[in-house]
């Protein structure tokens, strides 16, 4: 699912897009093969699509297996068993006596759908998906009237059991519904299917033109429903027949034009007017898009400063000429998010980025696992260089050389006779060159485009925000705008395309190093240059990316809660799901300050957070391995953070381990040799951890005495917390704005309110809490 276009901002584009005719394929009226089958899975192709009496030309044939391997992604998605083809064997029965609900559609948009329709009226709930497997004929004694027959479907049965079936005779349908968006219902074949028919009908196109069209929707809503909508400008050429002779709506101004050329003097008096006007509030930006039915699911949508009349006015008669009769162009207030109020406390250090260089593999029972370990290590004195069966001393802090560098490490490996079966790391500078060494030597792995595209953050939304779907619900819906940064002129460029306020982080970062919340375009271009001039290579922060470079990406900043949720996929299925919640962190930074697991969110939300994950990474081409995806639980669902394409860092494996005897460590190992772990499907924590993260810019003092590594390291043995260190008291001393979490100090307990007061009486005990570190607030979200 990885695209080939240029990735780069989409917020000013497609504004030559085509109408949906010129997009649809052969079924929509155009022409054209599907794209490239890359779901992710793996099932059998060789079974009976082909319609018999109805023949398909090449192109249909071809979007007929597409969505017949769409079908059983989004069934492996689901941990259900493919589908069984008996298509050999004709199902036989009494025609127009059985109820019979056919789809043509989308098999991700219906999948609920027909799940629970299989639960219902087993047998009965049909999928289609080829119009051929539809036959419209007369209706006896019902002039002007059609049935509609179905000669091949997928049938749906309880436990979500799905069959390839051909029926004769043909059944008929007693209720259709197809789907107008994108799919192989769409176009004008599927449409005069539903035309006319018998039977109830669940859709049509006329239906479609309606609900599709952004200004008649927000018309409805605003004068009949009485629902607020943000101060629109509407020009249209031809208004629509709805829109007609109403009284007008609050906060929206319809202009009809007499023509798409020649308006410009009109559109800057009414642009200029509406800028100046009250309607917009205290906005400070607007937004120029395309409606109409023809420009649906494309972002067709430019920003621009409230303050900038003549431009606004420019971007909206260059649009109009890509108007058709009863179409418009809408400008609109930009809503600011929501922000929470800052603590008020000096700028905070970065989060820490775990790095294993060697490990003993160790079973879930902590007895040791004897394996060969071989160890790639830039240092040629390191520690596990005596650990290890094979040390290979090799210098890969050059990652811009990745390619080169694997082909290298594959003759070394090559050389010395190793025969191995698996190679992963858990390091996020060396996790593309892992990937290509993997490709080198035909090991398993997750492709190096997808590890790319998960690495530089940027390039993640971006690719995110076009995967409209299939499938469905599409992981567009949980990405984040963002531009990506590399001069002064992009920070520009930037500020005027990614509401404010914003983060702006490194591209290629790591522990939340130069992380922070921007207000405005000042704060922008000067954090901009900051980290042009402290952060410039590896050598001015070892292990936070740098070997990658220096450049950044302003996003838009998203209120919400935010979550870890740590996965285990294999071969493109979903083994096990980790869901922790993080407490509030100390803006204008982003470090990390507080953690609980499992998540006190209820089921509802952490089953939106973990399929919000599971997508995301699919959507990636991240197929096998331990992920790690941060996640912000809005009131519109769950969005995109960033995606780390390993094991989850700081305290998370430990954690894990402890509450539901699961290894990540050990699971990313085994997945990394082609085998599936035994790891459950819906694991129970045994009880609960809240743990705070020490910065020594609030606490070197007490780490030199009351919480010394010592003290707390006995502590920890007694079982009276749960101490993870994550570098030493040296080299955590940095300056503040740079720095990295020293470790993390945790409390147990049978409920996330226990182990709350545990750790507050702790951390007060040992004076880790105070005026300027205050743990009760960073505690607060996990009453």
């Amino acid at each position: 699912m990885l695209s080939s276009d240029q990735l780069g901002p989409k917020w000013d584009c497609l504004l030559g897009s085509k109408g949906l005719e010129d997009k649809e394929g052969p079924r929509g009226g155009g022409s054209g093969l599907p794209p490239p089958d890359c779901f992710p899975g793996s099932w059998r192709l060789d079974v009976g699509l082909d319609c018999k009496g109805s023949p398909e030309g090449a192109e249909a044939r071809a979007w007929t297996a597409y969505y017949y391997s769409l079908l059983q992604s989004c069934l492996q998605q689901a941990g259900l068993p493919e589908t069984q083809d008996r298509s050999q064997v004709p199902r036989t029965g009494c025609p127009g006596a059985e109820v019979t609900l056919c789809i043509l559609g989308s098999p991700s948009t219906f999948l609920s759908v027909l799940l629970e329709g299989g639960v219902q009226s087993p047998g009965n709930m049909l999928l289609c998906l080829s119009p051929a497997w539809l036959t419209k004929v007369p209706a006896p004694g019902r002039p002007g009237e059609a049935a509609l027959l179905v000669s091949k479907a997928v049938s749906f049965h309880p436990g979500g059991l799905t069959f390839l079936d051909d029926f004769v005779p043909q059944r008929q349908a007693t209720y259709f519904l197809v789907g107008l968006g994108p799919g192989p219902g769409q176009g004008r074949e599927a449409a005069e299917l539903a035309r006319d028919l018998t039977c109830p009908t669940g859709a049509s196109a006329e239906l479609a033109r309606l609900l599709e069209d952004r200004l008649l929707t927000r018309h409805l809503l605003a004068q009949r429903g009485g629902v607020a909508v943000p101060a629109t400008l509407a020009f249209t050429y031809k208004l629509p027949t709805l829109l007609r002779g109403g009284d007008g709506s609050p906060g929206l101004r319809l202009v009809e034009l007499s023509g798409r050329e020649g308006q410009e003097t009109l559109v800057k008096e009414e642009v200029g007017a509406f800028l100046h006007s009250e309607a917009l509030g205290d906005a400070l930006q607007v937004a120029i898009k395309l409606s109409s039915w023809r420009w649906r699911g494309q972002q067709a949508l430019r920003l621009h400063p409230r303050a900038e009349v003549g431009t606004v006015a420019d971007t909206v008669v260059a649009l109009l000429e890509k108007l058709e009769e009863e179409e418009s162009v809408l400008v609109e207030a930009v809503c600011p998010p929501a922000r929470l109020p800052s603590p008020g406390n000096p700028p905070p250090g970065p989060e820490l980025a775990m790095r294993i260089c060697a490990v003993v593999c160790r079973t879930q029972g902590d007895r040791p696992l004897l394996s060969k370990l071989h160890l790639v290590e830039s240092d040629p004195n390191h520690f596990a260089s005596q650990l290890v069966q094979t040390f290979i001393h090799f210098d890969v802090t050059e990652h811009r050389r990745d390619e080169e560098n694997a082909r290298l490490l594959a003759e070394l490996v090559r050389a010395r006779g190793l025969q191995l079966d698996g190679c992963f790391s858990y390091w996020d500078d060396c996790l593309v060159l892992t990937a290509l060494l993997c490709q080198e030597l035909g090991l398993p792995c997750s492709p190096p485009a997808a590890m790319r595209l998960a690495k530089q953050k940027s390039r993640t939304q971006l690719h995110l925000l076009r995967c409209q779907g299939p499938p469905w619900p599409s992981p567009s819906l949980h990405a984040v705008p963002c531009c990506p940064l590399e001069s002064e002129a992009d920070v520009e460029r930037a500020v005027r395309q990614v509401p404010l306020p914003g983060v702006m982080k490194l591209e290629f970062g790591a522990g939340a190093v130069g992380v922070r919340l921007v207000e405005d375009a000042l704060q922008c271009h000067q954090h901009f240059s900051r980290i042009a001039h402290d952060l410039q290579g590896e050598a001015d922060h070892p292990g936070i990316g740098l070997g990658w470079g220096n450049s950044m990406l302003l996003m838009e900043f998203i209120e919400g809660t935010e979550h870890d949720v740590d996965l285990v996929l294999f071969r493109g299925k979903l083994l096990a799901a980790f869901v922790s919640d993080n407490g509030p962190t100390r803006l204008p930074g982003f470090t990390e300050t507080a953690a609980c697991m499992p998540t006190g969110l209820a089921p509802e939300q952490e089953a939106q957070l973990v399929q919000a994950a599971f997508r995301c990474c699919l959507g990636c081409g991240l197929l096998d391995g331990v992920f790690n995806v941060e996640l912000k639980l809005t009131g519109a669902g769950p969005r995109l953070i960033e995606i780390n394409p390993r094991m989850g860092g700081f305290y998370l494996r430990d954690w894990i381990l402890e509450l539901y005897g699961v290894d990540l460590l050990l699971a990313a190992a085994m997945v990394a040799c082609g085998l599936r772990p035994a790891v459950p499907p819906h694991p129970r924590a045994s009880g609960y951890l809240v743990g705070v993260t020490g910065l020594v810019s609030q606490h070197l003092q007490v780490l030199r005495s009351s919480a010394s590594q010592e003290a707390l390291q006995v502590l920890h043995d007694r079982g009276l917390l749960r101490f993870n260190q994550f570098t030493s008291l040296e080299e955590a001393q940095v300056p503040g704005e740079y720095e990295e979490p020293y470790c993390s100090v945790a409390c147990a307990g049978p409920s996330p309110a226990e182990a709350r007061l545990r750790l507050l009486g702790l951390c007060q005990g040992l004076g880790i809490d105070g005026p300027h570190y205050p743990v009760a607030h960073f505690l607060s979200h996990f009453k």
